[in-house]
């Protein structure tokens, strides 16, 4: 058995509920993270849309180009994450699931194939529908790699145990 590694405060009797909360971290600072992030995010992407944007029966590039990236991007955060930043209790939150996850839009990507569906272009639903899946999965795994190699080329980069080979 593991010794116990959370903190342990004398003043605290653990058997009054309110007296519990104290040791744990309030989750305010890592919601307000997300919620800038997210912010910045979903303003990015709005402003990608309004410069290009598609009709119903149209390849939805700015969607795509979105996703894709957005997607790259977070392979390439993820590495980072592991190898550089793992101690960084926000990172994750504000760039990851805030800006990133406020930036992609794949709520917006069924419904651009549905648009589409509507409007009789079942080819274009079809080549979108594949086309982003493949480089939604191929984005975060260039991200990742590229990344990950990277970092192993720069004298002096810390390795962990069972890090990414």
């Amino acid at each position: 058995m593991e010794p116990r590694t959370e903190p342990v405060d004398s003043d605290v009797d653990l058997h009054v509920p309110a007296e519990r909360r104290e040791g744990r971290p309030s989750p305010w600072p890592v919601l307000t993270a997300i919620s800038a992030g997210g912010v910045l995010g979903a303003l990015a992407r709005y402003g990608f849309q309004q410069v290009f944007p598609h009709g119903p029966g149209e390849f939805a590039w700015a969607t795509f180009g979105i996703n894709v990236s957005g997607c790259l991007l977070i392979g390439v955060l993820m590495a980072l994450i592991t190898e550089r930043w793992p101690g960084r209790r926000l990172v994750r939150p504000f760039l990851g699931v805030g800006v990133l996850g406020g930036f992609t839009t794949f709520s917006t990507y069924v419904v651009d194939i549905q648009q589409a569906l509507a409007a009789g272009a079942a080819r274009t639903a079809l080549a979108y529908l594949f086309a982003t899946v493949l480089a939604a999965l191929l984005g975060v795994w260039t991200g990742a790699t590229l990344t990950f190699r990277a970092l192993r080329r720069r004298p002096g980069t810390p390795r962990k145990a069972g890090a990414h080979r």
